[in-house]
């Protein structure tokens, strides 16, 4: 996104990407991104571009629990999965064979998984798995998407 502004510009932008990232809801963050585009589309088409051509896509995060929003607001979760496995293959200039790096890649992972930081509300992850409906973080116990028959 700030590759498709000038440096001038890096400061306000970074501000109103912000405000996007940590609205509290998603028609608050529709919004700062409509003024987002407002501020900078004139001037800049590619960077507004960027930001509303996958608009859905980047505050797909509000349709899951408010807690678990922590997690994934993160930009870059597999990189910092695989970072130590990354840290010590340089070290050790390669793995050697491929089981031997799988080998080390599993043990590396085991190893690293106790100092992962644990997901909020847990018990919220089956519901997530089972598909249930979350609007503003909340539960939402009985959609709207059925209708039901009127009684004659």
């Amino acid at each position: 996104m700030l590759a498709a502004l000038p440096k001038s510009a890096h400061p306000r932008a970074k501000k109103a990407l912000g405000e996007i990232w940590n609205a509290e809801d998603k028609t608050h963050a529709r919004d700062a991104a409509k003024a987002f585009a407002a501020a900078y589309g004139a001037k800049f088409p590619k960077a507004a571009a960027k930001l509303t051509d996958d608009l859905d896509e980047l505050l797909a995060f509000y349709d899951y629990p408010a807690e678990h929003w922590v997690h994934l607001r993160t930009t870059n979760p597999i990189e910092s999965t695989f970072a130590t496995v990354r840290h010590r293959t340089k070290v050790t200039r390669g793995p050697g064979s491929r089981a031997a790096g799988l080998a080390m890649a599993f043990k590396l992972i085991e190893a690293a998984q106790d100092r992962w930081r644990a997901v909020n509300a847990p018990h919220l992850v089956a519901l997530v798995r089972a598909g249930a409906t979350f609007k503003a973080g909340k539960l939402v116990e009985r959609p709207d998407d059925h209708p039901q028959a009127e009684a004659a």
